[in-house]
C-alpha cells in the first residue's frame, strides 16, 4: 500500500480521535496528541487546521493551560469524515440504486442519501460533476406495491405461510396460491420469492410484481434439507425444475464478436474466438427456457449447437415468429 493510500485510510480515524481528545480530555497539547496517535508534530497541527477549516470546529488554544479546547462546549463533529474518493464513490453508487425505484426500498435509499448529505462537511457537495456527466439507464421493471413487498419479506423472515392471488405471465386473471416462503431473490432488478407450493408439491418461484392480496397465516418449520431440493441457475434463471444441467453450446457471428468476448455470461462458461472471427460459447445450465429467450436476442447472429432439446426449441420459436410475418 502506498504512503498516500495509507494516509487516505488512516486520516479520517485520526481526525476523529483528535476531535474526541479535545472533547473529552483536559486541554490536550500537541505532545500528548503526538504520543497517543504516533504521528509527527506537523501532522497534528495540519489535522487541527483541517478540523477548523473543513469541519468548522471551534478549536482554540489556551496559553495558560497550554492545550486545546472548544470555545463552544456544545459542538461535536457530526460530519462523516470521508475522503474525496469515498465521496465520489457514494455519489456514483447511489444513482445505480434507481433499479429499486419500484420497491419501498426507494424511500430508504433516499433517506440514506439525505443522511449522508447532512453528515458531510459544508464544503463538500454531494451533487458532484460525476452525477451530472453520467446518466444511468435502467431496464423497465414492474412496480411492486409496498404492501406486497413488506408482507413477503415479513413472511420469509418469520416463517409464515402465505396465501395470495397470482397472475402468471400468460394468464388473463388471478388465481389463489399458498406458499411456504424460503428465500427472496433479486435478479436483474426483478424480485422473486422461492418457496414450497402445496398445490404443486414442489419448490416454486413467484414474481412479487404479479402478487396481490397477501395474507400471513400460521408459522411453519423450514425444511433443513430444502437447499438440496432447489434446482436453479442464478446466472440464467431462478425457476426451479428437476431437469439436470445440460451443456449449452452456441456460436456467435463475427458481427457481435467483441460484445460476446468482453462479457462473462455464466460463471462456468468457456468462451473463445474461432479462426474465422466467430465466437464459441458454452456453459452448463438447467434453465433452457431462459437460455432460449436470451439467445433469441441475437437473431441471426447466433447458432444454437447443443443440447438437441434447445436446438429444437429455438427452431420452433423461429418458425412461430416467421408465421406472424404478413
Amino acid at each position: 500500500m502506498s504512503t498516500r493510500t495509507k494516509e487516505n485510510h488512516t486520516k479520517p480515524l485520526r481526525l476523529f480521535k483528535i476531535e474526541q481528545a479535545i472533547q473529552n480530555l483536559s486541554y490536550p497539547d500537541v505532545a500528548r496528541l503526538m504520543d497517543e496517535l504516533e504521528v509527527s508534530r506537523r501532522t497534528i497541527l495540519r489535522d487541527i487546521d483541517e478540523l477548523k477549516i473543513y469541519y468548522n470546529a471551534p478549536i482554540e488554544y489556551d496559553r495558560t493551560r497550554k492545550g486545546y479546547y472548544y470555545s463552544d462546549n456544545t459542538y461535536f463533529v457530526k460530519n462523516m469524515m470521508l475522503t474525496e474518493s469515498e465521496v465520489f464513490a457514494v455519489t456514483g453508487i447511489l444513482p445505480l440504486m434507481e433499479r429499486y425505484n419500484n420497491t419501498p426500498l426507494k424511500k430508504t435509499i433516499e433517506k440514506v442519501y439525505d443522511t449522508l448529505s447532512q453528515m458531510l462537511p459544508n464544503q463538500v457537495e454531494v451533487q458532484s460533476s460525476f452525477t451530472n456527466d453520467v446518466e444511468f439507464i435502467a431496464d423497465p421493471i414492474p412496480v411492486i406495491p409496498e404492501t406486497v413487498f413488506n408482507d413477503v419479506f415479513k413472511a420469509t423472515k418469520l416463517h409464515k405461510i402465505m396465501t395470495f392471488d397470482y397472475r402468471s405471465i400468460s394468464a388473463t386473471s388471478w388465481s389463489p396460491h399458498e406458499l411456504y416462503p424460503y428465500k427472496i431473490y433479486n435478479q436483474k432488478g426483478d424480485w422473486y420469492i422461492l418457496g414450497y407450493s402445496p398445490h404443486r408439491d414442489s419448490f416454486s418461484t413467484f414474481t412479487l410484481a404479479r402478487m396481490k392480496n397477501i395474507r400471513l397465516g400460521d408459522d411453519f418449520t423450514p425444511d433443513p434439507d430444502y437447499a438440496k431440493k432447489i434446482h436453479i441457475d442464478p446466472n440464467f434463471g431462478i425457476w426451479n425444475n428437476d431437469s439436470k444441467p445440460k451443456t449449452i453450446e452456441l456460436v456467435f457471428d463475427k458481427s457481435v464478436n467483441t460484445y460476446i468476448l468482453e462479457r462473462t455470461w455464466h460463471k462456468n462458461q468457456k468462451c473463445h474466438q474461432n479462426p474465422d472471427g466467430s465466437v464459441f460459447l458454452s456453459f452448463e445450465s438447467n434453465q433452457l427456457q431462459e437460455t432460449l429467450y436470451w439467445a433469441l436476442r441475437f437473431g441471426a447472429a447466433v447458432t444454437v449447437l447443443n443440447p438437441p432439446e434447445l436446438v429444437k426449441m429455438y427452431e420452433e420459436e423461429v418458425r412461430k415468429m416467421a408465421l406472424k410475418i404478413k
